[in-house]
């Protein structure tokens, strides 16, 4: 290359704009993707979005995307739909602002317990929304902790499916106890891999409720698999809904001899009756985080909410960077309790 063209060349890289992380946010929760910008040490990007009239949602990109890594952050929370919608707006609005790469950052995957077909004639929602989302223009998605592991195969595009058990953990370890007085508790024979994972970090041994569920929204607890006597017992669920499943766990735990029973989720979903429930419970505390907020006026004190913006903010930057993902299985995070 002569000299000549190379001065032109380094010319033209000075008047190139360089393509940074672009982080956006919807309006599900707004206060996780200014957490995750803080992490990131960058600023949510400026956009529009607001209703018209009849409910109609409008959204407008305020700069140029045009060659960026876009990223938006919308966890598919109540009101579940207005949610999705605004999020299918938003990726339909980046594709066509010609975005380089359009990452959904979602926390929480609304109609995810949708993910087979149970009884003859129904739907299978989770696939539908993959289906949705890719349509609108997602190039790849970012999820925590999923219902179930193989909505991840619902996708024709990347998924990046990390877990919120580093924050919890960290929590737990904070417990004021020695390793042989804590037991970990799976509420039901599905999640007994999360468990385990759980179990196998704190240094303490597993048990199971068995449990049957006849309609949606309701199960019946029905025997406990493992010794609990005098123990601290610490559950842990993905999702906590209705709370009439955990609570009634929390109360034949105690009835088994359990000394004081912990709960921990990564989703507080919290619809109905589920933050009186929690209140009149024996449960000692309900450790959540942050995927959903938690917009009720009325918080009960034994719920504590812990961040996952860092692991979100890390999981964004290895993306931007072409890093891998898969090793923030290990990440920890540095949580102190009250």
């Amino acid at each position: 290359m002569s000299l000549e063209l190379k001065t032109q060349m380094e010319k033209i890289n000075q008047i190139l704009p360089t393509h940074d992380i672009k982080l956006f946010s919807g309006r599900s929760n707004n206060p996780l993707a200014s957490e995750i910008a803080e992490y990131l040490g960058t600023t949510l990007e400026p956009i529009t979005i607001k209703n018209f009239s009849d409910g109609e949602i409008y959204v407008q990109i305020q700069d140029s995307v045009r060659g960026d890594d876009v990223f938006i952050v919308q966890p598919i929370c109540n009101p579940v739909n207005e949610n999705l919608m605004e999020l299918l707006i938003l990726l339909d609005a980046f594709k066509r602002a010609s975005a380089k790469s359009i990452t959904a950052v979602i926390p929480y995957y609304g109609y995810a317990r949708q993910d087979r077909k149970a009884s003859g004639r129904e739907a299978i929602t989770a696939k539908l929304v993959a289906d949705l989302l890719t349509q609108a223009g997602a190039t790849r998605i970012l999820a925590m902790d999923l219902h179930t592991g193989q909505i991840q195969g619902f996708f024709n595009i990347l998924v990046d499916h990390i877990y919120a058990t580093p924050v919890i953990v960290n929590y737990v370890k904070n417990i004021n106890t020695e390793g042989s007085e804590l037991v970990c508790v799976s509420p039901d024979m599905g999640g007994v891999k999360r468990t385990r994972a759980l179990a196998k970090q704190v240094g303490a041994p597993i048990a199971i409720i068995d449990k049957r569920r006849d309609k949606h929204n309701s199960a019946i607890a029905c025997n406990i698999i493992g010794d609990v006597k005098d123990k601290i017992c610490v559950m842990f669920d993905d999702i906590i809904d209705t709370a009439g499943t955990i609570c009634e766990a929390a109360r034949m735990l105690k009835e088994k001899g359990a000394r004081d029973v912990y709960v921990c989720a990564v989703h507080p979903v919290f619809s109905g009756p589920a933050l009186e429930r929690l209140q009149d419970s024996p449960i000692k505390e309900v450790i959540v985080t942050n995927t959903i907020p938690l917009k009720d006026t009325y918080i009960p004190d034994k719920i504590k909410q812990v961040s996952v913006a860092p692991l979100l903010g890390e999981a964004i930057s290895r993306i931007h960077d072409d890093k891998s993902v898969s090793s923030l299985f290990g990440f920890e995070i540095e949580y102190k309790k009250d």
